[in-house]
């Protein structure tokens, strides 16, 4: 059963919520869901592709898509950054001292968006 649209959906969805989080101040948990955008964007192509995806590091899951699927070096690029925020955006021991509701900025975040942006057009592009 092809689930591809369904991973897309929820990507859609997370990439929303991280717009809607970066316009009320939230900074860590959009630069989050940047992040997790693209870890669901390229699930979804796994989907399509019938290429088994595990984990949630997008370094790994750009690797594993690479053996069947042509990947730009600045879709790599994009999600090097974003893997940054799986776990510094939640977990206040990811910093020697503090909180990630503090650590992270507004120019962040509007990156993570506009990254995880750029991987959803491409797995658009792959899925449709």
């Amino acid at each position: 059963m092809d689930r591809s649209q369904d991973w897309l959906n929820q990507a859609e969805s997370d990439l929303r919520a991280a717009k809607n989080l970066l316009n009320s101040g939230n900074y860590a948990w959009s630069c989050f869901l940047g992040q997790q955008t693209a870890e669901k964007a390229f699930k979804a192509i796994g989907e399509k592709f019938n290429i088994i995806m595990w984990g949630h590091d997008l370094v790994d899951l750009v690797k594993e898509l690479k053996k069947t699927v042509d990947i730009p070096p600045s879709i790599e690029l994009n999600c090097k950054i974003l893997n940054l925020y799986y776990i510094s955006t939640r977990y206040p021991d990811a910093f020697t001292s503090g909180f990630p509701s503090e650590k992270f900025s507004k120019k962040q975040a509007q990156d993570a968006i506009k990254f995880a942006n750029e991987v959803m057009d491409f797995a658009r592009d792959k899925i449709n």
